[in-house]
């Protein structure tokens, strides 16, 4: 605007007049511009400052946690074998192919995730884990397994007369939700005789079964080792 400041004043009145008008017009609308860029600059800086404030609100929000896969056993942690170490396949979905012994058509394949041991000899094991959506469904499969292996050596007899077999309870384990141990010793009449261990235990929501199992009776069934294999799965499992 400083450039009106430089005409003739010698001009008529008339001119100054018409220029003084249109000066005062000019300013008028630069006055009305800068209003507009005003007021517009304003609302900016006001929508700024209310997204610094707002925005640590959102991003303080807390986040949901994933709750962490439960844990298996390693091959070191199972039974200790006379002659061998223990190896151990990937961790991997779904139930073991073929199905464990007893224990086997009571595991859900949808949910099952599971991982196979065995030695160099005749002794073998697999660990089956199964998170269910609550407590009261783990509890009720913690029980189904439970029931199927307490009722499988009179199944085993029932579907093969040569066959005989023997349970025995060894009891629970105060560990998380608790665990039980079970041995069923069989032998078939042409002579061949295979002990298995079993442990059904739960932390929360999420239940274990471990099978253990090679030739012998019930003098080569390692309770002891066995108990120690069933508390560390379900320390193990959060």
């Amino acid at each position: 605007m400083n450039t009106h400041s430089h005409h003739d004043n010698s001009a008529s009145t008339g001119t100054t007049a018409t220029t003084a008008s249109t000066v005062s017009t000019t300013r008028a609308g630069v006055r009305a511009q800068l209003g507009r860029a005003g007021a517009i600059g304003l609302a900016v800086l006001a929508t700024a400052a209310t997204t610094a404030v707002l925005a640590p609100t959102a991003t303080a929000a807390p986040r949901a946690t994933q709750a962490a896969e439960p844990a298996f056993l390693a091959p070191n942690e199972l039974p200790p074998h006379a002659s061998s170490a223990w190896y151990a396949s990937p961790v991997t979905a779904g139930t073991p192919d073929p199905l464990p012994f007893c224990v086997g058509p009571a595991l859900p394949g949808a949910t099952s995730v599971h991982r196979d041991f065995w030695t160099e000899y005749d002794t073998g094991a697999v660990q089956v884990t199964v998170v269910e959506r609550d407590e009261t469904s783990a509890k009720s499969l913690a029980a189904l397994w439970n029931k199927t292996i307490r009722a499988c050596a009179d199944k085993v007899e029932q579907e093969d007369p040569d066959m005989t077999a023997e349970f025995r309870d060894f009891g629970s384990i105060n560990v998380e939700e608790g665990a039980n141990v079970y041995g069923i010793h069989t032998a078939h009449a042409w002579g061949s005789s295979d002990i298995n261990m079993f442990s059904v235990g739960r932390d929360g929501r999420t239940v274990t079964v471990v099978k253990w199992g090679q030739m012998g009776n019930f003098q080569h069934a390692q309770v002891p080792d066995f108990k120690k294999t069933t508390t560390t799965a379900v320390n193990k499992l959060y």
